[in-house]
């Protein structure tokens, strides 16, 4: 798993509680700006696909040792690959997946399901080996057991779906099963383990270790009591157990943590579960197990609010956040986490009460809106800045 180091003044200059914050990421905004085109007047162009051009994008991953950055290019079908970390600006991607050509798009390249076909791309994940990704609208998850090399290179692996051919929610069946899938947003590799956020069927799946075969049944479940449910927070049992929106997952320290963004809050498990259905630990974002009102019923945020969270990366020090509904990105120290606990570093606005998409100006190197994803490689946060049509390599404040 990719860790990302805290810049020491980060460290020792923690803000006070709802006071302003020290920057967490460099305040001169994101070194590099990839699919960021606009017009003189500030506003963007028509999004048409390109080697260097990006249409909501909501999922990524920087392979560690400088390898390749991975970048999935929803809206337009593919996914885009630079073999290394992109330095300059609008940098083309060198090779895609899912589309003929850099200047073709089209669900499933306008034709049939397929082993290099993909239908809202979303969730990335690389061990440095293996790249997994959630093909979210073929209700799959597509696994490379070796980073792709060329265009359009055929995924080895097929999960949620008998083979490569197929592409319905839950194989078309009415209920769930551990072999199937619905909108599946996020995938982790961590700790040997596959994590998916099957988000439709509102739960988490867990591979013990990287399948094997095709259509290979999970062999746990979280935020459902069983396999076969799927309704919003595990059809009442909610609380600690259910979940309404799962979308990211992340591991440290031995403690598992979800988005459950259509709750509003990240679920905290204290260690790795052995059952079915486990209770979580303690949750960011609410006060209790049983409130899930977006900003704790509140339009104003503030250090404990979370509106809508997507993404996670972890690392030895920080737990970093995608506030994705307002427009922000948030920190938590790793060593306090507890129940209800603030988050004490933040980007993208200037205060922990400010919200709002790019600030309600035109977008900058230092806002963002609605951000989906986010990955780390030593230093580097990278962050799928959806609603602005771009990625931002962004460098822990100096």
């Amino acid at each position: 798993m990719t860790r990302l180091s805290l810049a020491p003044a980060y460290r020792r200059n923690p803000p006070p509680h709802m006071g302003r914050p020290a920057p967490m990421l460099d305040p001169a905004g994101a070194r590099v700006i990839l699919g960021d085109h606009v017009r003189a007047d500030g506003l963007p162009v028509e999004v048409a696909p390109s080697p260097a051009t990006l249409f909501g994008p909501r999922g990524l991953c920087l392979a560690p040792a400088d390898g390749p950055l991975v970048v999935a290019d929803t809206g337009h079908h593919r996914l885009m690959i630079w073999r290394n970390a992109p330095h300059d600006d609008n940098a083309p991607a060198d090779f895609l997946i899912g589309q003929p050509d850099f200047f073709s798009e089209g669900r499933n390249a306008r034709g049939d399901v397929g082993a290099a076909t993909l239908n809202m791309p979303t969730g990335l994940s690389t061990d440095g080996e293996t790249l997994v990704l959630a093909d979210a609208w073929n209700h799959r998850v597509l696994i490379w057991r070796a980073l792709p090399e060329r265009s359009n290179q055929p995924a080895d692996l097929v999960l949620g779906q008998a083979d490569f051919c197929g592409g319905l929610a839950n194989r078309g069946r009415p209920d769930a099963a551990a072999d199937t899938l619905n909108w599946c947003y996020g995938v982790t590799l961590a700790d040997g383990r596959l994590f998916v956020a099957d988000t439709g069927n509102r739960r988490v799946l867990v591979w013990n270790a990287l399948p094997e075969r095709n259509g290979q049944p999970a062999d746990l479940v979280l935020g459902q009591t069983n396999t076969t449910t799927r309704d919003d927070n595990a059809s009442g049992a909610g609380a600690a157990i259910g979940m309404r929106w799962p979308h990211s997952i992340a591991a440290a320290n031995g403690r598992i943590l979800v988005t459950d963004a259509g709750n509003n809050r990240i679920m905290v498990w204290n260690a790795m579960p052995n059952a079915d259905g486990a209770p979580c630990s303690f949750v960011l974002g609410q006060k209790t197990f049983e409130t899930n009102d977006r900003n704790r019923a509140s339009y104003i945020p503030d250090d404990r609010a979370l509106n809508m969270p997507y993404g996670l990366v972890v690392n030895d020090n920080a737990l970093y956040c995608a506030d994705t509904a307002n427009s922000r990105l948030l920190a938590y120290p790793l060593g306090s986490l507890a129940m209800d606990a603030a988050a004490d570093g933040l980007a993208a606005q200037p205060g922990f009460s400010d919200e709002g998409d790019n600030r309600w100006r035109f977008a900058a190197r230092d806002s963002v809106c609605w951000p989906f994803a986010l990955a780390a490689r030593g230093t580097t946060l990278a962050v799928a800045d959806t609603g602005n049509n771009r990625v931002l390599l962004w460098e822990t404040a100096p």
